[in-house]
């Protein structure tokens, strides 16, 4: 499905006087000027929303664009639509182009980038993005373990930090049936203290990390626990208190635990 929508995008580019050449894009109005991946999806992208196509096929052709181009800025304009005087957008078409990508055996970094900084950090969005990317097939993810649906899972987790902690508890807790997946889960939790929207719980997310099988040496593990264990929230709400971690984890060693006394504040 993603390379019939990625070669429908091509020919609707080539439609607009655009096509790709060795060392990138020339359009037909400038043909003597080579343009990157993200100035075609700067200069066009937005047009997918102008065309005189049900909402549907409109979604379906910015999704192949974004197969097409990998570019952040595709998805933007998803969101442009989703947002503006015709939106919102069929929210099948637009979720099931979001649980697509991230299921893909490819680079899904456009994918996940936009989720984290457009729908995760915004409160009025996270929660049905979260559901609709993972909560909602959690259940699913956890029977069926297909590589997709891991690779999904994996994927959500990973740049989930800012989705409200009471939202993604849940999959959290779920997804730890799965030791595959303990180490999404961690990175979760991590992204959670250090994003400067990052929500989580102390008490339960160091309740939920003692439950993680992982590595002893796993890095910043033990940071993250003793942050947790003194009550902190968040990086940015209590600056120094990653510092003082990272001392007392380099404290922890025999050579040097007499020259420095650590405890939760």
């Amino acid at each position: 499905m993603e390379k019939r929508a990625e070669e429908a995008a091509r020919r609707w580019l080539a439609d607009q006087g655009v096509r790709r050449v060795r060392d990138g894009w020339v359009s037909d109005d400038k043909p003597e000027m080579l343009l990157t991946a993200n100035q075609v999806a700067h200069s066009w992208a937005g047009d997918v929303f102008a065309e005189d196509l049900d909402p549907a096929d409109q979604v379906r052709l910015a999704f192949g664009l974004l197969d097409l181009l990998d570019e952040y800025w595709v998805t933007c304009e998803i969101r442009f639509a989703n947002e503006g005087a015709e939106g919102p957008l069929p929210a099948d078409e637009l979720w099931d182009g979001y649980r697509q990508r991230l299921e893909a055996d490819r680079d899904a970094e456009a994918v996940t980038y936009s989720l984290w900084v457009d729908w995760f950090e915004d409160h009025e969005t996270s929660a049905t993005a979260f559901a609709e990317v993972l909560g909602h097939d959690i259940d699913r993810v956890v029977v069926e373990r297909s590589e997709a649906l891991l690779r999904r899972a994996r994927r959500v987790l990973e740049c989930s930090g800012p989705v409200r902690w009471t939202v993604k508890e849940p999959s959290y807790r779920t997804a730890m049936r799965l030791p595959t997946l303990h180490a999404a889960v961690f990175r979760g939790v991590l992204a959670s203290f250090h994003d400067v929207y990052g929500d989580l719980e102390p008490a339960a997310a160091l309740s939920l990390l003692g439950r993680l099988d992982l590595p002893t040496d796993t890095q910043h593990l033990a940071e993250l626990r003793h942050v947790l264990a003194a009550g902190h929230k968040n990086h940015y709400r209590s600056p120094g208190a990653w510092d003082d971690a990272v001392r007392c984890s380099a404290a922890g060693t025999p050579r040097r635990r007499e020259q420095v006394i650590c405890r939760p504040d």
